[in-house]
Protein backbone atom coordinates (compact mmCIF):
# COMPACT_ATOMS: atom_id res chain seq x y z
CA UNK A 1 0.00 0.00 0.00
CA UNK A 2 1.14 3.12 -1.07
CA UNK A 3 1.40 6.28 1.65
CA UNK A 4 -0.78 8.03 -0.37
CA UNK A 5 -3.60 5.07 0.09
CA UNK A 6 -2.70 4.75 3.68
CA UNK A 7 -3.65 8.56 4.37
CA UNK A 8 -6.49 7.84 2.12
CA UNK A 9 -8.19 4.70 4.08
CA UNK A 10 -6.98 6.79 7.23
CA UNK A 11 -9.12 9.69 6.63
CA UNK A 12 -12.06 7.48 5.68
CA UNK A 13 -11.86 5.55 8.67
CA UNK A 14 -11.96 9.35 11.26
CA UNK A 15 -15.30 10.19 8.92
CA UNK A 16 -17.04 6.70 9.19
CA UNK A 17 -16.40 6.97 13.33
CA UNK A 18 -17.29 10.63 13.34
CA UNK A 19 -20.44 10.16 11.32
CA UNK A 20 -21.42 7.19 13.73
CA UNK A 21 -20.76 9.24 16.53
CA UNK A 22 -22.52 12.17 15.34
CA UNK A 23 -25.58 10.06 14.53
CA UNK A 24 -25.28 8.25 18.25
CA UNK A 25 -25.39 11.59 19.63
CA UNK A 26 -28.49 12.63 17.17
CA UNK A 27 -30.43 9.39 18.71
CA UNK A 28 -29.49 10.29 22.28
CA UNK A 29 -30.92 14.21 21.62
CA UNK A 30 -34.04 12.73 20.15
CA UNK A 31 -34.91 10.24 22.87
CA UNK A 32 -34.15 12.73 25.50
CA UNK A 33 -36.41 15.23 23.61
CA UNK A 34 -39.38 13.19 22.51
CA UNK A 35 -39.21 10.21 25.47
CA UNK A 36 -42.17 10.97 27.68
CA UNK A 37 -41.67 12.06 31.46
CA UNK A 38 -42.64 8.62 33.56
CA UNK A 39 -42.51 10.83 36.42
CA UNK A 40 -44.91 13.29 35.65
CA UNK A 41 -49.00 11.95 36.31
CA UNK A 42 -51.16 12.09 33.68
CA UNK A 43 -54.92 12.20 35.00
CA UNK A 44 -57.83 10.90 33.10
CA UNK A 45 -60.35 13.03 34.23
CA UNK A 46 -64.34 11.98 34.27
CA UNK A 47 -66.97 13.29 30.92
CA UNK A 48 -67.87 16.51 32.00
CA UNK A 49 -71.99 16.71 31.80
CA UNK A 50 -73.99 19.10 29.36
CA UNK A 51 -76.99 19.20 31.84
CA UNK A 52 -77.73 19.87 35.13
CA UNK A 53 -80.78 20.58 37.33
CA UNK A 54 -80.23 24.36 37.51
CA UNK A 55 -80.93 26.62 34.39
CA UNK A 56 -78.80 29.28 32.86
CA UNK A 57 -80.82 32.15 34.85
CA UNK A 58 -80.85 30.54 38.46
CA UNK A 59 -77.05 30.38 38.08
CA UNK A 60 -76.63 33.97 36.87
CA UNK A 61 -79.14 35.11 39.50
CA UNK A 62 -76.70 32.89 42.01
CA UNK A 63 -73.74 34.14 41.23
CA UNK A 64 -71.82 35.52 44.19
CA UNK A 65 -67.90 36.03 44.66
CA UNK A 66 -67.49 33.47 47.73
CA UNK A 67 -64.54 33.92 49.96
CA UNK A 68 -64.58 31.69 52.88
CA UNK A 69 -64.85 27.70 52.20
CA UNK A 70 -65.47 24.50 54.11
CA UNK A 71 -62.79 21.97 55.16
CA UNK A 72 -63.94 19.12 52.44
CA UNK A 73 -62.18 17.81 49.69
CA UNK A 74 -63.67 18.09 45.82
CA UNK A 75 -64.34 15.27 43.76
CA UNK A 76 -62.42 14.68 40.76
CA UNK A 77 -66.30 14.65 38.92
CA UNK A 78 -66.43 18.42 40.02
CA UNK A 79 -62.60 19.32 39.17
CA UNK A 80 -63.30 17.91 35.85
CA UNK A 81 -66.63 19.97 35.59
CA UNK A 82 -64.47 23.33 36.41
CA UNK A 83 -61.64 22.83 34.18
CA UNK A 84 -64.03 22.23 31.32
CA UNK A 85 -66.17 25.13 31.76
CA UNK A 86 -62.89 27.43 31.65
CA UNK A 87 -61.30 25.93 28.36
CA UNK A 88 -63.10 22.80 27.35
CA UNK A 89 -63.93 21.59 23.76
CA UNK A 90 -67.17 21.79 22.63
CA UNK A 91 -66.36 21.33 18.79
CA UNK A 92 -64.51 18.08 18.19
CA UNK A 93 -63.75 18.55 14.77
CA UNK A 94 -62.93 22.24 14.48
CA UNK A 95 -61.20 22.41 17.96
CA UNK A 96 -63.72 25.26 19.42
CA UNK A 97 -63.98 25.74 23.06
CA UNK A 98 -65.82 26.54 25.36
CA UNK A 99 -65.49 30.26 25.62
CA UNK A 100 -65.00 32.65 22.66
CA UNK A 101 -61.63 33.58 21.57
CA UNK A 102 -60.36 35.75 19.17
CA UNK A 103 -59.93 34.52 16.11
CA UNK A 104 -59.91 30.77 18.01
CA UNK A 105 -56.61 31.29 18.50
CA UNK A 106 -56.72 30.13 22.25
CA UNK A 107 -54.36 31.94 23.98
CA UNK A 108 -54.89 30.62 27.63
CA UNK A 109 -53.62 27.80 29.59
CA UNK A 110 -55.61 26.60 32.47
CA UNK A 111 -53.50 25.38 35.85
CA UNK A 112 -54.76 23.44 38.77
CA UNK A 113 -53.28 24.17 42.34
CA UNK A 114 -55.03 21.24 44.24
CA UNK A 115 -54.75 20.46 47.41
CA UNK A 116 -58.04 18.77 49.24
CA UNK A 117 -59.55 16.33 46.23
CA UNK A 118 -60.73 13.29 46.30
CA UNK A 119 -58.20 11.14 44.29
CA UNK A 120 -55.95 13.74 42.69
CA UNK A 121 -52.67 14.06 44.81
CA UNK A 122 -52.02 17.57 46.02
CA UNK A 123 -49.97 19.21 43.43
CA UNK A 124 -50.02 21.53 40.39
CA UNK A 125 -51.34 20.54 37.16
CA UNK A 126 -51.64 22.15 33.74
CA UNK A 127 -55.24 21.44 32.03
CA UNK A 128 -54.76 19.53 28.34
CA UNK A 129 -58.39 20.78 26.63
CA UNK A 130 -57.80 18.54 23.68
CA UNK A 131 -57.54 15.35 25.59
CA UNK A 132 -59.50 16.25 28.88
CA UNK A 133 -56.45 15.54 30.77
CA UNK A 134 -54.51 16.88 33.75
CA UNK A 135 -50.74 16.64 33.48
CA UNK A 136 -48.95 17.20 36.93
CA UNK A 137 -46.06 20.04 37.17
CA UNK A 138 -45.16 19.51 40.54
CA UNK A 139 -45.85 17.24 43.53
CA UNK A 140 -47.19 18.66 46.96
CA UNK A 141 -49.51 21.55 48.33
CA UNK A 142 -48.75 24.59 47.16
CA UNK A 143 -52.14 26.39 48.12
CA UNK A 144 -49.99 28.48 50.96
CA UNK A 145 -47.25 29.48 48.83
CA UNK A 146 -50.16 30.44 45.95
CA UNK A 147 -51.67 32.53 48.96
CA UNK A 148 -48.03 33.97 49.59
CA UNK A 149 -48.08 35.10 46.07
CA UNK A 150 -51.77 36.81 46.44
CA UNK A 151 -50.31 38.81 49.01
CA UNK A 152 -51.79 36.69 51.46
CA UNK A 153 -55.88 36.31 50.63
CA UNK A 154 -56.44 33.64 52.88
CA UNK A 155 -59.04 32.32 50.40
CA UNK A 156 -56.44 31.40 48.44
CA UNK A 157 -54.82 28.72 50.60
CA UNK A 158 -59.04 27.70 52.35
CA UNK A 159 -59.89 26.77 49.08
CA UNK A 160 -59.76 23.02 48.17
CA UNK A 161 -58.25 23.85 44.88
CA UNK A 162 -57.45 26.87 43.02
CA UNK A 163 -57.63 27.97 38.94
CA UNK A 164 -55.28 29.38 37.67
CA UNK A 165 -55.14 31.11 34.35
CA UNK A 166 -52.30 32.07 32.52
CA UNK A 167 -51.87 34.02 28.81
CA UNK A 168 -49.36 33.44 25.89
CA UNK A 169 -50.24 37.07 24.15
CA UNK A 170 -47.96 36.16 21.58
CA UNK A 171 -50.83 33.60 19.88
CA UNK A 172 -53.15 36.78 19.56
CA UNK A 173 -50.66 39.50 18.73
CA UNK A 174 -49.67 37.57 16.47
CA UNK A 175 -52.41 38.58 14.01
CA UNK A 176 -54.20 41.88 15.69
CA UNK A 177 -50.56 43.09 16.80
CA UNK A 178 -50.59 45.10 20.49
CA UNK A 179 -54.49 44.76 20.81
CA UNK A 180 -54.63 40.99 21.24
CA UNK A 181 -53.21 41.87 24.28
CA UNK A 182 -56.41 43.41 25.03
CA UNK A 183 -58.62 40.45 23.69
CA UNK A 184 -56.38 37.65 25.96
CA UNK A 185 -58.10 40.32 28.80
CA UNK A 186 -61.22 39.44 27.63
CA UNK A 187 -61.11 35.74 26.76
CA UNK A 188 -60.05 35.45 30.40
CA UNK A 189 -62.82 37.44 31.51
CA UNK A 190 -64.97 34.89 29.53
CA UNK A 191 -63.41 31.81 31.00
CA UNK A 192 -63.34 32.98 34.86
CA UNK A 193 -67.34 33.76 34.17
CA UNK A 194 -68.02 30.03 33.05
CA UNK A 195 -65.66 28.73 36.23
CA UNK A 196 -68.48 30.62 38.54
CA UNK A 197 -71.65 29.95 36.66
CA UNK A 198 -70.03 26.33 36.39
CA UNK A 199 -69.57 26.07 40.49
CA UNK A 200 -72.83 28.05 41.16
CA UNK A 201 -74.21 24.92 39.37
CA UNK A 202 -72.05 22.12 41.63
CA UNK A 203 -72.98 24.21 45.01
CA UNK A 204 -69.32 24.98 45.06
CA UNK A 205 -67.90 29.17 46.10
CA UNK A 206 -65.22 30.78 44.25
CA UNK A 207 -64.20 34.41 43.49
CA UNK A 208 -61.74 35.84 41.15
CA UNK A 209 -58.28 37.34 42.47
CA UNK A 210 -56.35 39.57 40.32
CA UNK A 211 -53.66 41.29 42.88
CA UNK A 212 -50.61 38.79 43.30
CA UNK A 213 -47.27 38.68 42.24
CA UNK A 214 -46.83 37.36 38.76
CA UNK A 215 -42.82 36.65 39.62
CA UNK A 216 -43.92 34.08 42.48
CA UNK A 217 -46.74 32.53 40.59
CA UNK A 218 -44.55 31.76 37.45
CA UNK A 219 -41.74 30.17 40.11
CA UNK A 220 -45.16 27.93 41.30
CA UNK A 221 -46.48 27.21 38.27
CA UNK A 222 -42.69 26.62 36.49
CA UNK A 223 -43.82 28.64 33.55
CA UNK A 224 -41.82 30.48 30.92
CA UNK A 225 -41.22 34.36 30.67
CA UNK A 226 -43.90 34.45 27.77
CA UNK A 227 -46.69 33.01 29.76
CA UNK A 228 -48.38 35.58 32.24
CA UNK A 229 -50.60 34.84 35.37
CA UNK A 230 -53.72 36.59 34.63
CA UNK A 231 -56.33 35.52 37.18
CA UNK A 232 -56.29 32.94 40.55
CA UNK A 233 -59.41 31.52 41.02
CA UNK A 234 -59.89 29.62 44.71
CA UNK A 235 -62.69 26.71 45.28
CA UNK A 236 -64.08 25.29 47.56
CA UNK A 237 -67.61 23.90 49.82
CA UNK A 238 -69.63 26.52 50.99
Amino acid sequence: MTKHSAIIVILTIIIAVGIGVCFMLLRVNMNQEFEPDLNKEIINLPEPSTDSSISVEQALFLRRSIRDYKDEPLTLAEVSQLVWAAQGITDTQKGFRIAPSAGALYPLEVYIIAGNVSNLSPGVYKYNPLEHKLKQIAAGDKRTELCDAALSQNAVKEGAMAIVFTGVYERTTEKYGERGIRYVYMEAGHSAQNVYLQAVSLNLGTTVIGAFEDQKVKKILNIQDNEHPLYIMPIGRK
